[in-house]
Parts: C-alpha cells; sequence; structure tokens
C-alpha cells in the first residue's frame, strides 16, 4: 500500500443525466425549509469493531469484495478499546438537513453559489454507526452530508505555487451511477504553513463535564484527545480550560504551554457528574479567550460536548448571536462531538458555522489524533476566512447541473459579492471539494428554452470552456475581499478518470445510496466495492472507507 500525497482536484465527469429534469431545487433566492428528524432505535449486535487506532492498512493484493472476505474483521477491527457504545438507543439523537439540492437549468440560473465548508463531523458519526451494526434502512438520512463524506479524505492535487494562496486541479469524466451524464468535481487546496511559521495559539476548551458526558467515548475519550494535542503543541501560546455541570468553573487560565505536564495533570482530573446547567460557561470561556487575546495569532474556543448546549444562553438564537458576534472580534469557534444515544448533531453544526470554526465527531482516540494532531494546521491554524465558491457554468456546453451536498451552504448568488456576507473558513493544507452532476447540452435529456436562450445559442469565444470557479477569501486580518478564478476547459475532461476523481465519486455514490436520493440512478454497493478492487494505490483512510462499505453491505 502507498500513502496518497495530498493536494486538490476539480473533477468534471463526462456522462449524460438520466432521470427527469425537475427543476433547480432549494433555489439561491429562496429559503429552504429544514425539519429536525430521529432516527429508529437500534437493537444492539453482540459485538462491534473498534476504531480506537488508526484504520489498520492492508496491501492491494489483500484487498477482496465481499463476496470473498469479510473486510470489516481484516481490515478495521483491532485489539484497542471500543469507545462507542452500542447498546444505546439513538432515539434522542437529531439531524436537520434541507432538502436535497435539485438540478438548475443553465440557461435560467447559470451561478451556483455556497460556503466553504470543512467540517468532517457527519462521515466519522455515521462510520461508529455502521461500526455498531447499523444497516442501510437504521442510518438517519438527515445524518448524511455528502460533502462531509468527501471532504475527510485526502486526494493527490495541485499544490499551491510561492505567492498563491490557492490551488485548483480540474478534471472530467462520466458520472459512475448515471452514466448518461457528466460529473464534475471542483476542489481547491491550501499551502502547508511551515513549522516556524505556525502562528502563537490562544487555546480555550470548554469542556461539558455533566453526567451524560460519563461513558467512555465521551470525557475518557476526550481526555485522552486533550492530552494528544497538549503533546503536540509548540511551548509558544496559552492554553485554558473552562468546564461546565452545574456551574461553570476555571480550570486553568492562560497557562503557558510550557507546563504541559501541569495541563496534562488538570486534564487528567476531570471527572463528568451532575446536571447541565452551565450558567455563563460560554461567556466564560470568550472571556478568557479575549484577555489572553494574541494579536495575529490563532485565538480560539474549542467546545466538547455531546450535544447539551445548555452553557449559560437563554436560547439557542442568542447562542448563535453570540458566538457570531465574538467571531468579529477574533475569537474563533471549533466544536467536537462525542458519544451517542442523546446526540445533537444539529445543534453542534449550527454552532460551528456561526463561529467560523470546525465541526469533527470523535468517536476514537485514532479519529481524536487525526483531527488535534495529525490535521492540526489545517483544524487549529485558519490561513483564509469568509470564503465562498461561485461555479458559472456556460450554457453553450452545460445544460444542467446539481450540486452534490452543501444544502446547509448554499449562499444567494448576489451574496458572493457582498463582503458582509459569511462564507467559510478555511485552515493551513486544508482541501475543499465539490462534486457536480451535469447534463451536456447534447443530451437527449436537455432541456432546451425556446425565450431565454439568446445570444447564448450562437458560437461564441467561450466554446471550449464548461464552466468558471471563482473563490472569494478573505485574509484573516482583513475586512475586504479577494478574489481568484480558473477556468474549466473542455481540455479537463478524459475518458480515463484519475484514481482521484474515482475514488471521490465513490464516496459521494455511497452518500447518495444513504440518503435515498431520488438522483441516485443505478448507484450500489457493489458498483464502489468493484471500484476499490481496481484501484492501484490507497492510503488507510481509503481502505478503511471500502471496508465500511463492504461492512454495510454484509449489514444489509
Amino acid at each position: 500500500m502507498k500513502k496518497k500525497a495530498r493536494s486538490l482536484s476539480l473533477l468534471i465527469g463526462s456522462s449524460l443525466l438520466a432521470g427527469t429534469l425537475t427543476g433547480c431545487g432549494g433555489g439561491h433566492y429562496t429559503e429552504t425549509t429544514t425539519t429536525t428528524t430521529t432516527t429508529t432505535t437500534y437493537e444492539a449486535t453482540e459485538s462491534s469493531a473498534s476504531y480506537d487506532a488508526a484504520p489498520a492498512s492492508s496491501s492491494k493484493g489483500d484487498k477482496k469484495s465481499s463476496s470473498q472476505s469479510n473486510s470489516k474483521t481484516e481490515t478495521t477491527t483491532t485489539n484497542e478499546e471500543k469507545w462507542s457504545d452500542p447498546t444505546i438507543g439513538n432515539e434522542n439523537e437529531s439531524y436537520t438537513k434541507p432538502e436535497e439540492n435539485g438540478f438548475c437549468l443553465v440557461q435560467t440560473q447559470p451561478l451556483s453559489t455556497f460556503a466553504a465548508d470543512v467540517d468532517t463531523a457527519s462521515y466519522s458519526n455515521v462510520r461508529r454507526m455502521i461500526q455498531d451494526g447499523y444497516s442501510v434502512s437504521d442510518i438517519n438520512p438527515d445524518a448524511v452530508r455528502p460533502e462531509e463524506f468527501i471532504n475527510y479524505f485526502n486526494y493527490d492535487l495541485e499544490y499551491p505555487e510561492d505567492g498563491e494562496k490557492f490551488a485548483f486541479t480540474t478534471e472530467v469524466s462520466t458520472c459512475p451511477w448515471n452514466e448518461d451524464n457528466q460529473l464534475m468535481f471542483v476542489g481547491m487546496k491550501t499551502a502547508e504553513i511551515d513549522k516556524n511559521e505556525v502562528p502563537v495559539s490562544n487555546l480555550v476548551f470548554l469542556i461539558d463535564v455533566s453526567g451524560s458526558m460519563n461513558s467512555e467515548n465521551k470525557l475518557p475519550l476526550l481526555k485522552k484527545s486533550m492530552t494528544e494535542l497538549v503533546d503536540a503543541l509548540p511551548d509558544e501560546g496559552t492554553i485554558s480550560v473552562v468546564t461546565y455541570s452545574g456551574e461553570e468553573k476555571v480550570i486553568l487560565s492562560g497557562e503557558s504551554m510550557k507546563n504541559k505536564k501541569k495541563i496534562k495533570r488538570e486534564i487528567k482530573k476531570l471527572s463528568a457528574h451532575g446536571s447541565t446547567n452551565g450558567q455563563a460557561g460560554m461567556q466564560k470561556a470568550y472571556e478568557i479567550a479575549l484577555e489572553n487575546f494574541i494579536e495575529g495569532g490563532n485565538n480560539r474556543v474549542i467546545m466538547a460536548t455531546d450535544g447539551d448546549l445548555n452553557v449559560g444562553i437563554s436560547s439557542l438564537e442568542d447562542l448563535e448571536a453570540f458566538i457570531t458576534e465574538k467571531k468579529d472580534d477574533g475569537v474563533f469557534l471549533s466544536v467536537l462531538g462525542f458519544g451517542n444515544g442523546n446526540y445533537k448533531d444539529d445543534k453542534m453544526e449550527k454552532l460551528a458555522d456561526c463561529g467560523n470554526g470546525n465541526y469533527s465527531y470523535i468517536d476514537s482516540l485514532s479519529e481524536g489524533k487525526k483531527v488535534l494532531v495529525d490535521e492540526m494546521t489545517s483544524t487549529l491554524y485558519t490561513v483564509a476566512k469568509d470564503v465562498k465558491l461561485q461555479v458559472e457554468f456556460n450554457p453553450e456546453n452545460v445544460n444542467a447541473y446539481k450540486l452534490i451536498g452543501y444544502e446547509n451552504r448554499v449562499m444567494a448568488d448576489v451574496d458572493f459579492n457582498d463582503d458582509s456576507k459569511d462564507g467559510g473558513e478555511i485552515g493551513a493544507g486544508h482541501e475543499v471539494v465539490a462534486l457536480y452532476e451535469i447534463i451536456p447540452t447534447d443530451s437527449a435529456k436537455a432541456i432546451s428554452l425556446k425565450y431565454q436562450g439568446g445570444e447564448q445559442k450562437k458560437e461564441s469565444d467561450y466554446s471550449d470552456e464548461l464552466a468558471t470557479v471563482s473563490v472569494r477569501y478573505k485574509e484573516i486580518d482583513a475586512d475586504k475581499s479577494e478574489l481568484v478564478s480558473v477556468v474549466v476547459g473542455n481540455e479537463s475532461v478524459t475518458s480515463n478518470p484519475s484514481e482521484n476523481f474515482r475514488f471521490a465519486s465513490s464516496v459521494a455514490e455511497f452518500a447518495l445510496i444513504l440518503t435515498d436520493s431520488e438522483n441516485k440512478g443505478s448507484a450500489s454497493l457493489e458498483d464502489i466495492l468493484e471500484v476499490y478492487e481496481e484501484l492501484e494505490e490507497t492510503d488507510e483512510y481509503q481502505d478503511e472507507f471500502y471496508a465500511l462499505v463492504d461492512t454495510l453491505n454484509e449489514n444489509g
């Protein structure tokens, strides 16, 4: 097995869209109503695989389909502690997601606009469910955010040149689940930060220590993950710890990161008890963050909880407003989710969005290491804020398009140039990927408008272009955005897609199956596993993904 280099890719698949075009769902100028739903209660199996250690890697020659071997045992089972508790029902878990994006006619709506999203919580949360034995029907479709599945992984993509904020890579090939359609993958990558250039950090942990956090997959797992982070942090900067249960308590305030033994000793002492009534927990965390504010540094509150957000502010709306205000003061928020059974995914995702932060779900110690240590620079060190993407499709070559995922991030097209409208934040070395399913103009499924075509029906100087991808972003200390663009040309089209493209489309296909998308076409778990057998190089996380697909295929 060889580990793929990290990079970023913009894929555009060359296939025609199967199915009927029903219009652009979740339009850019209308609000989408969301409905909170709960999953069905799951009857636990006798045992479940563990993800406490890093995913076990396998050589290419060892790969077998589910009909030949039990990949669940070969690839994902370890001898480490099991953090998830499948005996706990999930009837109190809550998830919210807008209606799935529909197809948009390019002649009437040529622009697709959304805020950059670098969250990964949805994938690791669903991974936990599959590990515990869930079948496809057991998984709440609202728990599945396709963009977070896709962006969980790294790809072998272009790296920014000196002086560039982002690098883009494009590729076009056939859409695997709708072979009459095209698939377009849009991606960008930021440069890594040299260790000597990492900004000094002022980190404030806001930790839920209420009785509900007593499970092994909650506070004990958090303490282990925090210890890994402390060991990895440089000696410069400060760390603070605020806990909340019956009342808020300041454990550490502006402690120098040089004092790692003291910090780890205080973390080890944390215990879960009492009710969740945080009084002024959130206010206290931000108060300490501002007291220790580092100009030009990384000032961040890291909230760790199982989803009970009673942290001393009267309502969720007030909490969101408070976090948004503090974000404007230069203090960002990251959210770490833990546990199952009473998990409030919808609330935590919203708070991270309001705080210009990222949202991760920690289901194992290996995931804690991945988020807080291995990807520390991309998770904790922001290099661009209010990042927005806008794709303009060329009606000469593209009849219609559908953005896969990002339903929570879709923006009005006019907001792209409005610097008062929030986007997402991106860390050093991070990748943002988006997939579009598109209908070419020469497709039998293409819809031609008689009156809206105008000059677009005539051949133009842009006949060799499929789309233009534009990105607006702000430097960390700036209020005015900057613009970069890249053209996706016909030269990006290929009948022999790269392994990057094939893997990314497999992940998207998996998400479409889990959400029972009306546009999933011929998508199947078996087809995804077949792609895996054909890939020449994969890393341990990609191997783990295909093992999960195989496990779900066995679960039914």
